[in-house]
């Protein structure tokens, strides 16, 4: 009597993994590197601009397998539509001058982002201003200034010392300290120089620093790294800086920041109500705070990952800050314990050293010098590329270097040792 075969198992596909659009642009993240954070997480579909060099060179890096479309010469509605065949989970983008553009994405494929609404005061220093005073949370002279004519009323709205920079832009490009009415004429002069159509600044009252809150030695302020979901606030992180470089371009960053006790709290308090009052319900925020004789006081909210921030967070206490945006924009919030200070979830300091000048007009010095910085306590690799035609110019702002320094300290005490060994070789390195 012949025995009854067994029914063959129902094989299945696993599911797709979704998708997520990254509307990619010159940024806080490198195409390989989001690919990177989002493996067994997403399928990323990348939208950029070919026609800029930067991005094409960036996206070309790549695998043949990854999804590009290319965005040059497309309306707002073309590149919608394009988007919108993809039945995309989430949109993320990692560039200010592209949030109006994934705003526009994100409605039109029905996934969470900022409203068009919150984007304009992100991207728009004077609206942001306007919108924080309106509510309540910070006063601060600004003036828009379309015209050299603009100079002289915007000025006596801020008075002097004032800041001058664009209304919309990143990196402290084309931004400087004006000390006097002729200075701010030429400044401006010069920023809007041979422009068809000069560009749209902002003139506003320079916040004053207090050394005396985290040291000399350290930089006078901090941002705030936060994880939004449906307006709730999760803090990730308080990051610390190293001293600006003349006249605001950011030389470094550590994490967790070196704050007194209860300033850390008092810092994040103000980030939230900010949030709150720009409107921010979606995404990972960064957040400049600057200390002053009044107290923390914002420099400005950012509507998305900060720039090199995600690095020092993973290698001081395992926060991917950049996987985690990634999942956000794809629905899931499970953001972990915030970094404020050294213990058991963040045993070390991370750090990273921006190779820039101090000056203007400087040129880098023989590569031999750098090998110097090899052998400083807790440099882990000195990335540098060194072109002897490079002149500093201050005008291009804080990505205008030559190479980065990566490692990390025990403690803050440590990482000042380091800091001190990279000042003293860099001193003999550009002349």
């Amino acid at each position: 009597m012949g025995g009854s075969n067994p029914t063959p198992p129902v094989l299945t596909a696993p599911p797709a993994p979704p998708v997520l659009l990254v509307v990619y642009g010159r940024g806080s993240a490198t195409a390989r590197g989001i690919l990177t954070a989002g493996r067994r997480l997403c399928t990323a579909v990348f939208f950029g601009d070919l026609g800029d060099p930067k991005v094409a060179a960036d996206l070309a890096q790549l695998p043949k397998s990854a999804t590009v479309v290319d965005t040059a010469g497309l309306t707002e509605e073309q590149l919608c539509d394009r988007a919108a065949e993809f039945g995309a989970a989430g949109v993320i983008t990692f560039s200010d001058h592209l949030l109006r553009t994934a705003a526009a994405v994100a409605a039109r494929c029905g996934v969470p982002f900022h409203d068009r609404a919150t984007v304009e005061v992100l991207v728009d220093k004077f609206r942001q201003r306007e919108a924080l005073a309106a509510a309540g949370v910070q006063a601060t002279a600004c003036r828009t200034v379309h015209s050299a004519a603009d100079l002289g009323p915007a000025l006596a709205a801020t008075g002097l010392p004032a800041v001058l920079k664009p209304r919309s832009g990143a990196g402290s490009v084309d931004t400087c300290l004006v000390r006097s009415a002729a200075e701010l004429a030429d400044r401006y002069a010069e920023f809007t120089e041979g422009a068809a159509s000069p560009a749209v600044f902002v003139l506003e009252e320079y916040l004053v620093s207090d050394p005396t809150v985290v040291g000399e030695f350290w930089g006078d302020y901090v941002s705030v790294e936060s994880a939004i979901r449906d307006g709730e606030i999760r803090t990730v992180a308080v990051t610390g800086k190293l001293p600006l470089a003349p006249p605001f371009r950011e030389t470094g960053y550590f994490t967790p920041a070196l704050l007194p006790a209860g300033l850390a709290d008092e810092v994040v308090a103000l980030e939230q109500r900010a949030l709150r009052a720009l409107g921010i319900r979606e995404g990972v925020t960064h957040t400049e705070i600057k200390f002053t004789p009044d107290g923390p006081r914002l420099i400005e909210v950012n509507g998305r990952l900060g720039g090199h921030v995600s690095d020092v967070l993973k290698r001081s206490a395992g926060t991917d800050l950049l996987a985690l945006a990634l999942r956000l924009a794809l629905g899931a919030f499970d953001p972990p314990e915030p970094v404020l200070a050294l213990g058991t979830d963040c045993p070390k300091v991370a750090f990273q050293y921006f190779l820039s000048p101090p000056a203007d007009g400087l040129a880098p010095g023989p590569a031999e010098v750098l090998d110097g910085l090899q052998h400083l306590p807790g440099v882990d690799l000195v990335d540098a590329r060194i072109d002897p035609s490079w002149r500093a110019d201050w005008r291009a702002g804080t990505e205008w270097l030559i190479g980065t320094v990566y490692g990390s300290a025990p403690g803050h005490p440590e990482l000042r040792v380091t800091v001190e060994g990279i000042h003293r070789t860099m001193a003999d390195f550009w002349s």
